[in-house]
């Protein structure tokens, strides 16, 4: 009894201080920290930014058939899910005015209304920016709206005084408007916490237009009775920095893409020394130091992996920002085929392992607590005594006395689950959790990819799945209760196992019906849930045969299967081409299927191979999709085919040919400096070569590509590699140029190589490379991030720990080409 009125007094406190916080404003005080205004603590806030009643998102949900509300509704359920309290979009203006500025009242601005009025009752608080300046088409074409932004541009908009009028005449009534849903001015809803007035701008002319210019959009948002803080965007327009600094407004808003963006692929390798710090260089501006900071956008754009998040937020915090939202979450009605934004990819359901990281992530920007993250293992964990997440498994040992929330995937000391989709217990009271499972995953395709409404790149699989929760606070038995809409399953755990589906469940020592589904637990409704329904219809395989491999060693090929039952036997059939086929059966490890090629099966040369998804109705064949088996009379199809190299061979690391696609280069001059593919004098030769129009004494460029795989794959052969072998050649004699090995901790080793005016080959022993700063590639964005990166390394270096290759050039360039364009062209680097 005495629990119960404990836990009633708690839920009644927790209650009134949320409501407390509901009605709490912020404000910047003179040293530049966002404030409560109650409570004058620090106030911190991450989420996302998220765009479904606009522009691409808006008209691909509609088209797909589901109601954009639900579609919203659904996506802020996941945000408030994962515990985020921050939302940001730059409004597309460009969908709700008119050439001068008049509002128009729209589906989109109906839709934004909602968005908005859903948030709220997540108690996850807003940020504005009204004006975007961007068109509506992207990934499409732009469509004339006939708005301000579609008449006058972004460059224009800034420096024009007819645009300026347009834009006052917006921002006026932009910020007088009331919200259809809450019925209230933007300026009287305390969930919208301050305004950011426009979307990377890009300032040009004299810089005391810029001020003026900031300074009149200020004015108007003041008249129409704003009194909340105001930001203004510094890093997309640096060298107006002073200017901007000179402006009435509280803050400055920053962004980060420490990975760049648009990769087309998925960017491989460490990013950790790319998110090891935030560099702000404004420091030294006279009253910068009394401004707020916040980062309207950020991503690590291209990236699928679960590290990173939380090692960005760490930095946000170093760096003294107080706001970050993440550029952009992807709407669940689309997720499947990630259109909206290629290069961003983060979804709760469609990629779990990234979104706990992010969930994690959120705790160390909003409560600044420490996390775990390890590139090596691709995962990310933070534990304290209350809260166990983890993105991908966890081999920590945790207190379990005073934990109330867990959130994984994968398995832990204390879940062992056999699927691949988030999942999340919180505890309701003693002896009762609330269990919520979200489906499984399955990767069809790289999702960074060019895409296409038509090209999916992730399946959710509706599968059951085991789970085995150690918690004494359940104990050996427990029942198990479903509790959202249409889950009817009941089931009790036998020690400490049970088997369940996607949905929403009561687990307690206790029987389940005396727990009331609809009541809270923080921002959410026991009842609850949301997952898109199962999508995995059609069969694929989705499969990367390795660059290279070796006699030496057994052979690991996976794969991830989609639209196979559980029924299906997939299996290599390999080297067909020889009319001897094998044929090994994959096994399922998680969401991939496996299968181990042994050394005693492979011989030096060309290895080909099919993979095969057979029930007892056909067999279907892979990489051509094509029904029939290898062993059938009839059967004609390409295989896979992947070169067996001999234990004495070379190791190609390079080949302008093979890796023309997965270059990471550096560029600091677009107009006199480029990359192009050349060819040499020699037959069916390709070069990647780098070109200075106007070579001066400072700039230089660079490339990077991904060698981790080709290194693994030979391994057992690193030992007989003492050298590398770079092919290349210049457009003038002994040109200078500069080769680095790096390896997964960011380390660098380099050594300068000559080449001349004809293809030659320079040799490099390994002994001879030194420790050396790596260059950050992709470059960070914005530009006044590090560009170099080095750690406190060993002098010495394993190759097995080897994992990009770097060429760079343009130092000690001689007298005689300073002005003339010059060049250096790569054919070729091989590990001899």
């Amino acid at each position: 009894m005495l629990n119960k009125i404990s836990g009633f007094f708690i839920a009644i406190f927790l209650f009134l201080t949320a409501c407390a916080n509901a009605q709490e404003k912020v404000f910047v005080n003179e040293q530049g920290k966002i404030k409560w205004t109650n409570s004058k603590k620090d106030a911190y806030f991450f989420g996302v930014n998220y765009s479904a009643p606009f522009v691409f998102g808006y008209r691909h949900i509609k088209a797909s058939g589901i109601s954009v509300e639900e579609a919203i509704k659904q996506d802020v359920y996941h945000l408030a899910r994962l515990g985020i309290n921050a939302y940001r979009i730059h409004v597309f203006d460009t969908e709700i005015t008119d050439s001068v500025g008049n509002i128009l009242d729209n589906e989109h601005l109906r839709l934004f209304d909602f968005l908005i009025n859903e948030l709220e009752k997540r108690d996850i608080k807003i940020l504005l920016t009204p004006i975007a300046y961007w068109g509506n088409g992207y990934p499409e074409k732009d469509i004339p709206t006939g708005s301000f932004s579609f008449k006058y541009g972004k460059k224009d908009a800034l420096v024009n005084p007819e645009a300026w009028k347009a834009q006052q005449n917006y921002l006026q009534q932009f910020f007088q408007r009331k919200n259809r849903y809450t019925g209230k001015t933007y300026q009287d809803d305390n969930a919208i916490i301050a305004t950011e007035i426009n979307n990377e701008p890009h300032h040009s002319g004299p810089k005391a237009l810029t001020t003026e210019y900031i300074n009149t959009m200020v004015k108007t948002i003041r008249n129409t009775g704003w009194t909340k803080p105001i930001f203004y965007n510094i890093s997309e327009s640096p060298k107006y920095a002073d200017a901007v600094v000179k402006a009435d407004v509280q803050g400055h808003s920053f962004q980060w893409y420490p990975s760049g963006l648009v990769a087309n692929r998925t960017q491989q390798g460490n990013f950790l020394p790319h998110v090891s710090t935030y560099n702000i260089p404004f420091d030294t501006i006279p009253g910068f130091n009394k401004r707020a900071k916040i980062v309207y956008e950020f991503d690590g754009a291209d990236i699928p992996a679960s590290y990173h998040y939380p090692a960005m937020a760490k930095s946000f915090r170093n760096a003294g920002f107080q706001w970050a939202t993440m550029f952009a979450y992807e709407p669940l009605a689309i997720a499947a085929v990630n259109t909206e934004y290629q290069t961003h990819y983060l979804n709760l359901a469609y990629t779990p392992s990234k979104a706990i990281s992010f969930m994690i992530a959120n705790q160390v920007f909003q409560h600044n607590l420490p996390a775990n993250v390890s590139y090596a293992q691709n995962n990310s964990e933070l534990v304290n005594d209350t809260l166990f997440y983890y993105a991908n498994s966890s081999q920590s040992i945790v207190k379990t006395q005073k934990l109330k929330h867990i959130a994984g995937t994968g398995s832990s000391k204390i879940i062992e689950y056999s699927g691949n989709g988030a999942y999340f217990l919180d505890k309701i009271t003693d002896g009762v959790w609330r269990l919520e499972v979200l489906p499984d995953v399955i990767s069809l395709a790289d999702p960074f990819a060019k895409t296409s409404p038509n090209r999916k790149v992730r399946a959710i699989s509706w599968n059951n799945n085991t789970f085995k929760i150690k918690l004494p606070d359940l104990a050996e038995t427990f029942t198990i209760k479903g509790a959202n809409q249409n889950n009817s399953f009941v089931g009790k755990a036998t020690k400490q196992a049970f088997t369940a589906g996607p949905g929403t469940y009561i687990l307690s020592k206790k029987p389940a019906s005396a727990f009331k589904p609809k009541q809270k637990v923080a921002n959410l409704f026991l009842s609850e849930f949301v997952a898109p329904a199962d999508n995995n219809n059609e069969l694929r395989v989705y499969h990367n045969p390795p660059r290279n491999l070796s006699e030496t060693s057994d052979i690991l090929l996976q794969a991830s299967i989609g639209g196979a039952d559980s029924t299906a036997k997939v299996s290599v059939v390999f080297n067909t081409g020889q009319r001897r086929g094998r044929q090994i059966e994959m096994q399922k490890k998680g969401s991939v299927y496996e299968a181990k090629i042994p050394q005693s099966s492979i011989s030096a040369g060309l290895l080909q191979y099919f993979i095969t998804v057979a029930t007892p109705e056909s067999t279907t064949a892979f990489p051509e999709n094509i029904k029939g088996s290898p062993y059938d009379w009839d059967f004609n199809a390409q295989p896979y085919e992947v070169f067996v190299n001999r234990a004495n061979s070379s190791l190609t690391l390079f080949n302008a040919l093979r890796d023309k696609n997965q270059l990471n280069y550096y560029n600091p001059d677009w107009e006199n400096y480029g990359l192009a593919y050349t060819a040499t004098t020699n037959a069916n030769e390709l070069a990647v070569t780098s070109i200075m129009k106007k070579t001066d004494r400072t700039n230089f460029m660079g490339w990077q590509t991904y060698i981790g795989d080709l290194v693994q794959n030979r391994k057992a052969d690193l030992q007989n590699f003492v050298q590398l072998n770079i092919k290349a050649s210049s457009s003038f004699k002994n040109a200078t140029a500069k080769v680095a090995l790096i390896t997964k901790d960011g380390n660098a080793y380099a050594g300068n190589f000559t080449v001349t005016d004809s293809v030659t080959t320079a040799q490099i022993p390994l002994s001879n490379l030194k420790p050396e700063a790596m260059l950050l590639l992709p470059r960070p964005y914005p530009g006044f991030q590090p560009l170099f990166y080095q750690s406190n390394m060993p002098k010495t270096f394993s190759l097995a720990d080897v994992e990009r290759l770097e060429i760079t050039y343009g130092y000690q360039m001689p007298e005689t080409v300073i002005g003339k364009e010059t060049s250096l062209s790569v054919i070729n680097i091989d590990l001899k």
